[in-house]
């Protein structure tokens, strides 16, 4: 299709089905192990694996930056797909990790474009803490079902490099992105009308100093406002997504993915949804599902927020509901760490990296996303019922187990050596970096050099052979290319 071609759309039918139509991640290749963390910072054993739930963290030396992570995602994406650079009509960004107060991430992946002859491609940054990623891809849903929509798909990416100073903090953090295009008769379908949001002003994580990566947090504030915020989210999405005849709870959810600053807090949230499915339950105490919580009937949700003795009931309670709905999203959480804006879609590329078609088939994914500052938004995702349609939308993330193995696992000494230079260099210009660019993944974009007018220049690592997934993906996305023209 042609970027000059406009769509015959037939009269008074707007695209259906409108969603992810494929997706992919990237995350360092390098991490360093969390047990192993806690020795060297003298931390008592088990602070990080079991209090956060983290198992290893992502980080990037000095030659990656959150634009190199874009352009390696987004250009695993189309060589996998093998869609087309002139078949792309919008590109949005959700990101945090901020290069330049005026130039957008979004320009820098238009150098991808260029080969193509393709620069008629709408859209921009979104920023806001961990949530810019969501709102980007709520952006391009809209776009494809206006009247601006051109035909063409959009292409969404949520990347960030989420970075802590030496303390308590510097455990949660992490390093990724991923990619999704986004088009009509997708595999993961966006339900319209079921979205519950929450926005409010509150400090509980900013960057107020643009000269440094690290960001001002209060720590128990977050969690207070991300969990309050949850509650919020979930009564709205529940009251949409409820009919006259049932109550939606999460019996009606098949899996529930949630922003992850720490996979600990990711249990917690489940368990906190089962609270609130129990606290307006007309007669809880007659069902079975919520044995052992006597002690909790008659508490308002709001005085509930931090107090130990519900979250640890709570948790016991919903462990089975746990282990079935959201544990098949924590992999990334646990292996790479906080994401930030692609946080939440590490998760939906975990679901799909680890669990088996047949499970996923006509399936509800409920979806929670969180920045601070604050927005938040729930919404659901409408899995396909046709095995080769979702063997398509899965087979550009089939590898990820395999990339996280092939990591290579770095000494706490050698992490902390490395975090110090990133701060030491922090838009530095000019600057040439010096990390080890053959320890990156084949087909990494990396940092070359800035110069002293703090232009930064990009090089390629070379990519492997084994980026193509097949000509039945390509040929499944021409289709769709065709029918979003209007054709049959």
């Amino acid at each position: 299709m042609s970027v000059n071609q406009v769509p015959s759309f037939k009269a008074g039918k707007w695209p259906e089905n409108v969603g992810i139509v494929a997706l992919d991640i990237y995350f360092p290749s390098t991490c360093v192990n969390q047990t192993a963390l806690e020795t060297h910072d003298g931390a008592s054993g088990g602070k990080y694996t079991i209090g956060l739930g983290q198992l290893n963290m992502g980080f990037c030396s000095d030659c990656e930056d959150i634009n190199s992570l874009c352009l390696s995602v987004v250009q695993s994406l189309m060589d996998k797909t093998g869609v087309s650079y002139s078949d792309i009509g919008r590109l949005e960004v959700g990101t945090e990790t901020i290069l330049d107060k005026s130039k957008s991430t979004k320009t820098v992946l238009m150098q991808l474009f260029a080969a193509s002859g393709n620069s008629a491609v709408e859209g921009i940054d979104t920023t806001n803490a961990c949530y810019g990623g969501t709102q980007a891809l709520f952006n391009a849903v809209s776009w494809v079902e206006s009247s601006s929509w051109d035909g063409r798909f959009a292409l969404v990416v949520a990347g960030d490099i989420a970075v802590y100073a030496s303390g308590p903090a510097r455990p949660t953090g992490g390093a990724g992105a991923v990619a999704m295009l986004v088009g009509p008769n997708a595999p993961l379908v966006l339900e319209r009308g079921l979205r519950g949001v929450h926005m409010e002003h509150v400090y509980d994580f900013y960057k107020p100093n643009l000269e440094s990566e690290y960001a001002v947090v209060d720590g128990k504030l977050s969690i207070q406002c991300y969990l309050t915020a949850l509650d919020k989210c979930y009564q709205l999405y529940s009251q949409r997504a409820s009919t006259n005849d049932k109550t939606f709870t999460l019996d009606d959810g098949d899996f529930f993915i949630f922003h992850s600053p720490f996979t600990k807090l990711v249990i917690k949230s489940l368990a906190r949804l089962k609270l609130n499915d129990f606290l307006r339950s007309p007669s809880p105490e007659a069902t079975g599902c919520y044995a052992g919580l006597e002690s909790v009937v008659g508490r308002s949700l709001e005085s509930t927020v931090g107090d130990r003795d519900v979250e640890k009931l709570m948790l016991k309670n919903s462990n089975v509901e746990c282990q079935a709905k959201t544990e098949p999203s924590l992999l990334l959480g646990r292996e790479v760490g906080n994401m930030y804006t692609a946080s939440l879609y590490g998760g939906l590329v975990s679901l799909l990296a680890s669990a088996k078609r047949d499970a996923l088939v006509d399936k509800r994914v409920v979806l929670f996303s969180y920045g601070s500052g604050l927005a938040s938004s729930m919404y659901s995702l409408k899995v396909t019922s046709n095995l080769e349609d979702l063997f398509r939308l899965m087979a550009p993330v089939a590898d990820v187990p395999q990339r996280l193995s092939n990591r290579e696992v770095v000494e706490p000494a050698k992490f902390e050596a490395i975090m110090k230079l990133r701060e030491d260099t922090h838009h530095l210009a000019p600057y040439t970096p010096v990390g080890d660019n053959s320890k990156l993944f084949p087909g990494t974009y990396y940092l070359a050099s800035v110069d002293d007018k703090y232009r930064r220049v990009y090089k390629r690592v070379a990519p492997s052979n084994g980026g193509a997934v097949g000509s039945g993906l390509k040929s499944t996305l021409a289709q769709i290319v065709s029918l979003s023209n209007g054709t049959d």
